[in-house]
């Protein structure tokens, strides 16, 4: 497969933005991705300090700028676009905090390369032995009880969608999952999942592919508010109520249907 597009959306990220690490990515022979920054309108130095990065390998990396901030949705969706729109056949999108290390996209990457049937590769936070998930209690039980609302609202066997690692094959249904913004800036996950449902019909459940990590850390520090994780929830029940009836049955539900 064709070295990966990946998104970095980064707003106010200057004060913990791992500059060494991306550059040094950039700087490898076995760099595997095409790195796009989308600076969603920063009131800080981080502008600059993306085109500092990607001028360490134009080759390999560039940066949209936009005048102003319009949350992690519009900045993941424009830069995908982006991607698209340069021919990429694989395009996906990366916290910028690097939580998950930069050295998945290769592995992500292969799984797509190896399992045509597969559309999306997704990251999973998983607390297990022999896995080093960083994690703080609260953001783990919120996370399990997000995660939980968004199963149900998607009628998938889903464990983790807001995992910031996610890598997509380029398809119809991806186009036009991305026409138009989402509802919401922090669960654009979940409304991107069900566009996709939507897009690939009965059969799209078996598309999708869940990889647990086997390191994430919380790097702390996070951009998301209190009022941003409540407007996430309100956004997610909305998808519940709205859309729930509407997409397709799961795969246990279809095989029970007479």
């Amino acid at each position: 497969m064709e070295r990966p597009w990946i998104v970095v959306p980064c707003y106010n990220e200057a004060h913990r933005l791992d500059r060494a690490a991306f550059e040094a990515k950039l700087a490898s022979d076995d760099c595997s991705a095409t790195l796009l920054f989308v600076d969603d309108g920063s009131t800080d130095g981080t502008a600059a300090l993306l085109a500092a990065i990607a001028a360490t390998n134009p080759a390999r990396s560039s940066v949209i700028v936009a005048a102003e901030n319009r949350g992690k949705a519009e900045a993941v969706r424009t830069g995908m676009r982006a991607a698209l729109e340069a021919g990429a056949r694989c395009v996906g999108f990366w916290d910028a905090d690097l939580a998950t290390p930069l050295g998945h996209v290769a592995e992500f990457g292969a799984l797509l390369d190896r399992q045509p049937e597969i559309d999306v590769v997704m990251g999973t936070r998983v607390r297990m032995l022999g896995r080093h998930i960083d994690r703080s209690g609260s953001r783990h039980l919120i996370g399990r009880v997000y995660a939980t609302l968004a199963s149900v609202a998607l009628g998938l066997p889903v464990y983790d969608t807001q995992c910031g690692a996610k890598l997509f094959r380029r398809s119809a249904a991806l186009e036009r999952a991305l026409e138009r913004p989402f509802r919401s800036r922090w669960s654009f996950d979940v409304e991107l999942l069900q566009r996709l449902q939507r897009g690939w019909g009965d059969r799209g459940n078996d598309r999708i592919l869940e990889v647990p990590l086997p390191a994430w850390r919380d790097v702390g520090r996070s951009n998301v508010s209190l009022t941003s994780g409540a407007a996430a929830f309100a956004t997610l029940f909305v998808l519940l109520l709205r859309n729930n009836r509407s997409l397709p049955l799961q795969r246990s539900e279809r095989q029970a249907t007479p």
